[in-house]
């Protein structure tokens, strides 16, 4: 394992970083695009190497993490082309004129968006290629002009240690700045790091407890900064009576397959599925064959598993619907457990609680005004999932609801599988996320690093090329509110 960077090491990589922000936001999109490429194909090229010792040390099969690397350098690549494009500058122009309807005359305002400065990015466990050292926080704020100090997690650390050498040597190769690119180890160096004066963005992915003390930490700053934590989400499914009634069968297959993904590592794993009573959906999930036990990501991600799992389990209105014999020993083989609508509305707090990996809670409702009961009692979440039929009277009603307490609201399809998009929101109200307006996958994840300027009354020559009449560049602009 790496050893733990020091105090003296962060305060140096910290004003390394500092200088290279400014060469690298002052470096044109096209080249930063070229750069980012760069660094996607040097990671192809080290598939070989680098998925062995993400096998070794994350417990996840070789195909499974073949996919995630390839999503990575996918990423990396579709950031160079958001880049080159140029719309996520959001450039408006406003020309003088005289006789603006206030009453005063409206001035030459041009405003676009700048990068933040150096920011510090906290790796996953779960995803170690796409949410770790090159992942989409990494690439988001590289292609926004902003350094990265990346704090690898402690889960894969020989993974995490090559991948940074690999990235670090591709972007020196590609002539990005030295200084624009740093990882550090330990939880240490990672508070220090957010609290440097120099840092002005924190990003993170993991638990709703370690989430919240970087978010406090970063809050509580002489200078406070933006804190990107996606924390916690039990990501609920609504199967309406008329589903029920007409496709149960494919319903309780697909959602087993959903739940059970990953052994349930994922943060959009479904953890709880709200069923009619007068349907044969819980009994068709007491007899489902579940998958058998798999190794979870390490010993602590196991341990908090069984922890969160008795948990809910103890609960007096909770029984085990369905689980292996060995649903608790060596790796757990999944477990589904039931409750009834009455028992969650009236304790919300214990029985809508996150178990990560692989279980999830079946509830029997008896009227579908109670999902709507549901809808209004959840916390923030990533994704909240209706399965339903086109007639479904409740709908309308229930997406407004679920509309307002999560990120990424589905009909008819399952949350695990978060596509890498231009219209992506993977992002929700707390605690799914500190940060409900911002995503952290998808094109749009770039705004997390950026800030917005106006420019007034400038001469051409000192203006940005995406702020000058000319608009050199071809970037799309709205210009005294028409876009052009």
């Amino acid at each position: 394992m790496a050893d733990a960077t020091t105090a003296r090491d962060v305060e140096q990589i910290a004003i390394g970083a500092d200088r290279a922000a400014d060469v690298w936001a002052s470096t044109s999109a096209t080249e930063r695009g070229r750069v980012l490429r760069a660094v996607a194909d040097a990671l192809d090229d080290a598939a070989g190497e680098l998925i062995p010792i993400a096998m070794a040390e994350t417990n996840l099969a070789e195909g499974r993490l073949a996919g995630e690397l390839r999503r990575t350098t996918f990423q990396l690549r579709i950031f160079a082309e958001t880049l080159e494009e140029g719309g996520y500058l959001d450039v408006r122009i406003d020309h003088a004129d005289d006789g603006w309807p206030m009453g005063a005359p409206r001035p030459d305002l041009r405003r676009s968006l700048i990068s933040v400065g150096p920011v510090v990015v906290f790796a996953a466990s779960n995803f170690p290629f796409a949410f770790s050292v090159a992942g989409g926080d990494t690439a988001s704020a590289l292609a926004a002009g902003s350094s990265v100090i990346l704090k690898a997690h402690s889960g894969h650390p020989g993974l995490s240690q090559r991948t940074a050498e690999i990235v670090g040597d591709a972007l020196a190769g590609a002539g990005a700045p030295a200084g624009v690119f740093a990882v550090i180890f330990g939880t240490e160096a990672g508070r220090l790091a957010l609290q440097h004066p120099l840092v002005k963005a924190g990003a993170f992915t993991g638990s709703i407890a370690g989430g919240r003390a970087l978010f406090d930490l970063a809050q509580s700053r002489p200078e406070p900064i933006p804190f990107y934590g996606e924390l916690g989400s039990v990501n609920p499914v609504f199967v309406t009576r008329a589903a029920a009634s007409a496709r149960g069968e494919s319903i309780a297959e697909e959602f087993v397959g959903s739940f059970t993904l990953g052994a349930g590592q994922f943060c959009t794993k479904p953890g709880i599925l709200f069923v009619p009573r007068a349907s044969d959906l819980a009994s068709r999930l007491a007899g489902s064959t579940l998958p058998p036990a798999a190794k979870l990501l390490n010993a602590r991600i196991q341990s908090g598993f069984l922890d969160a799992l008795a948990d809910v389990r103890s609960h007096a209105a909770v029984r085990v619907l369905c689980a292996g014999d060995d649903a608790t020993d060596g790796p757990p083989a999944p477990t589904l457990l039931a409750t009834d609508i009455a028992a969650l509305l009236d304790d919300p707090q214990a029985l809508l609680a996150e178990v990560f990996g692989p279980a999830a809670l079946v509830v029997e409702y008896d009227d579908e005004a109670q999902l709507l009961d549901v809808a209004r009692v959840l916390e923030g979440q990533l994704t909240a999932t209706i399965v339903g039929e086109d007639e479904d009277q409740i709908a309308p009603e229930l997406i407004r609801l679920l509309a307002k307490k999560a990120g990424r609201v589905l009909w008819n399809q399952w949350p695990t599988g978060v596509s890498v998009t231009y219209a992506q929101q993977h992002g929700g109200p707390y605690p799914a996320t500190t940060a409900s307006a911002s995503t952290s996958v998808g094109t749009a994840a770039i705004t997390r690093f950026l800030r917005p300027v106006a420019f007034q009354g400038l001469p051409q020559h000192l203006l940005a090329a995406e702020l000058r009449d000319e608009n050199e560049l071809g970037i799309r602009r709205r210009v005294n509110g028409a876009l052009g």
